[in-house]
């Protein structure tokens, strides 16, 4: 699957790189990828950014199945009043 972080932050952790094809079955499976390749993204995935999977955006949804081939876009949280 394609996985793209667009929160500003995340190019701290990966040295700039955005986009990254990862194999997982679940969210939470894509995140502790990501943080075993770059140590302490992880917790800013999971404390800062929500997450669209094939355009439909997710707040919490770390054991939700992904498929091969879908998107995954890492966004900043929206907080609003």
């Amino acid at each position: 699957m394609r996985v793209v972080l667009i929160s500003s932050h995340s190019g701290h952790y990966t040295g700039g790189v955005k986009e990254f094809e990862i194999e997982a079955q679940t969210l939470h499976d894509v995140i502790r990828v990501l943080n075993q390749r770059y140590p302490g993204l992880g917790e800013h995935l999971e404390e800062e950014t929500s997450v669209a999977i094939d355009g439909e955006i997710h707040e919490v949804a770390y054991y939700h199945p992904v498929r091969p081939g879908c998107e995954i876009y890492f966004i900043p949280k929206i907080e609003g009043g």
